[in-house]
């Protein structure tokens, strides 16, 4: 169900961020899905796509962010635990980061030779993992609220298929359903969700839930690279606090980020040195309480433990953005 939430939409995002949020650095993944007038003079243009439904936001290098089980890129993590790892596909289905759900056998499948969940005990400096932080040119941003099209919602389907001309029987069509579907549906329990379609709805909710001293983190890293064995490096810092909401991106025409808070998570940053040399700082979230989620869940496939036994922890794509107290 879609909350009630005040917002004055007539401010730009960068306005709006900077009254609620006084001196709290804004993150790359949230720069990234700024519409571009809003921050700077670029082109943009819809593009309706293979695997996903994104706005390129005209910028001339690769960038931006990626998108998990439900589109192009992904991060992808194996650890040597026992048991075959897989990677997140990229065609229609269960986003895996949705727990209520259970691996399909596309995510069973994939990619024998990667995976994306792991236990917290091996978040620890000298832990190696094989990683694949892929960027993606095409960035779906944020519309402002009062230019939202068509009411975010299953019943107006056939017209936001229409507005954006895209086939009802497509590919994209079904990803289009498949992301409205997720937003409507009930909370597990203990969740409480929240889908933004803005940047000002997404700092609402996110203040809503953990109070007005609060600050977002992404990962981030420093350029493009393949799939390598990355090195979790001295400095590993737990965020404030063990509760967050977390925001994970969407595929849509424009951003919409599925948001979700519960008080069993802690938050890491974690830096990471590639075999390459490359570096990043990424986001890694543990969930403590593992015991409401789908027991044919991707993680305790891949990890082969039961549902409440020990945290499970995943890296965060770099469009995903967590919220934690200061």
């Amino acid at each position: 169900m879609q909350l009630a939430l005040t917002s004055h939409a007539v401010l730009p995002s960068e306005v709006y961020w900077n009254s609620m949020l006084p001196n709290t650095p804004m993150p790359k993944a949230i720069r990234d899905v700024l519409r571009p007038d809003l921050v700077e003079d670029k082109s943009s243009s819809v593009d309706v796509g293979k695997g996903g439904v994104n706005v390129d936001a005209g910028k001339g290098k690769p960038g931006g962010g990626t998108n998990v089980g439900v589109g192009k890129g992904g991060v992808s993590v194996n650890t040597g635990h026992k048991g075959k790892p897989v990677y997140v596909g990229v065609t229609p289905g269960p986003d895996p980061f949705v727990y209520k759900y259970a691996a399909t056998e596309d995510q069973l499948h994939a990619d024998p030779s990667v995976a994306l969940f792991f236990i917290e005990k091996d978040m620890r400096p000298g832990t190696k993992m094989n990683l694949h932080f892929i960027k993606n040119t095409k960035e779906a941003t944020f519309l402002p609220q009062s230019e939202h099209p068509i009411i975010f919602s299953s019943e107006k389907l056939p017209e936001i298929l229409k507005h954006f001309s895209v086939k009802p029987e497509s590919v994209e069509a079904q990803i289009i359903k498949n992301t409205i579907k997720e937003c409507e549906a009930p909370a597990t329990k203990g969740e409480e969700k929240y889908c933004a379609t803005s940047l000002e709805s997404m700092i609402d909710f996110s203040i809503s839930k953990l109070g007005k001293r609060v600050q977002a983190i992404s990962t981030e890293v420093v350029k493009d690279t393949q799939k390598q064995k990355y090195t979790i490096a001295a400095g590993v810092k737990k965020m404030a606090g063990d509760e967050s909401v977390v925001c994970h991106k969407q595929n849509y025409p424009y951003a919409v980020f599925y948001c979700h808070k519960t008080q069993t998570t802690r938050a890491y940053m974690v830096p990471l040195v590639g075999a390459d040399g490359t570096r990043a700082k990424a986001v890694a979230v543990c969930h403590t309480d593992t015991s409401e989620w789908n027991p044919k869940h991707l993680a305790f496939q891949v990890l082969k433990v039961k549902p409440g036994t020990l945290p499970i922890c995943h890296f965060l794509p770099e469009d995903h953005i967590v919220w934690v107290p200061k």
